[in-house]
């Protein structure tokens, strides 16, 4: 377990620690760092001051996504749900940040907390695609059944990037400890070709649930740049983990 960090008491206090304490910028788009973890900085200084633990952030982030997740589901699409969701949607994406930091903020890092936050992450991700396929069923007027098969298609697509980066950062050696300050700093053009498939660009997707057609051709967009991405990544990564295993034969 990590210790405590110290003078944390105030939400203030709480709040400049954890702007001392964030992780490394590598790998995440500008929205992450920029909306989503600042937004979730300021939850887990809030949810540090009024007693809460990770977990109950995790609970919390949960209840609001899957509650968004539901009215796109059993609510007809208008404009009024379009707001309703993805502020559901993002709120909920920025507790997601919050649960992490405010682990750290209070020294209870654990493999409990992580594999908690990241079944409601995989579960979150699966019902979202399957409440899109509900509601094109019930709510559309599609021009073909044949739309139907794309939130399956989405849903695949980012099920297996979010697996597959996961499974992929296990599986790599891990960087030496104070290895990593003294690298090069994340690249802003990394982060900006990272956006697509951000999950926050995908929570602000549902501000056009209020018109059936520009949700549904943007919708299927952003799912071809899930597809091309999910392709591009596991090429990526196998490409990775290969030459890693080369290396690792050859030293033997």
């Amino acid at each position: 377990m990590m210790p405590r960090m110290p003078g944390t008491g105030s939400y203030g206090a709480a709040l400049r620690r954890l702007r001392d304490a964030q992780k490394t910028a590598k790998g995440i788009s500008l929205y992450s760092r920029y909306l989503n973890r600042p937004l979730g900085r300021v939850f887990a200084a809030a949810a540090h001051r009024a007693g809460l633990r990770p977990n109950q952030v995790t609970a919390l982030s949960a209840l609001l996504s899957y509650a968004a997740i539901a009215g796109v589901a059993l609510a007809e699409p208008s404009w009024p749900l379009a707001l309703a969701v993805w502020a559901g949607l993002v709120v909920g994406f920025a507790l997601d940040s919050a649960d992490g930091q405010l682990a750290r903020l209070r020294g209870e890092s654990s493999a409990v907390g992580e594999w908690l936050d990241h079944v409601v992450d995989c579960a979150k991700i699966t019902v979202l695609h399957a409440a899109v396929l509900i509601s094109f069923h019930r709510f559309f007027d599609l021009p073909g059944e044949g739309w139907l098969l794309v939130p399956l298609l989405f849903q695949l697509a980012a099920v297996l990037i979010f697996f597959g980066g996961l499974l992929t950062d296990k599986l790599k050696p891990k960087a030496a400890p104070g290895s990593s300050p003294g690298g090069a700093p994340p690249s802003r053009v990394r982060a900006v070709a990272l956006l697509p498939v951000d999950y926050g660009v995908l929570c602000a997707l549902f501000l056009l649930l209020g018109s059936e057609t520009a949700f549904r051709l943007g919708y299927a967009a952003l799912c071809a740049v899930y597809v091309l991405f999910c392709v591009a990544f596991s090429v990526k990564w196998f490409r990775e983990l290969s030459a890693l295993n080369a290396s690792s034969a050859a030293r033997s």
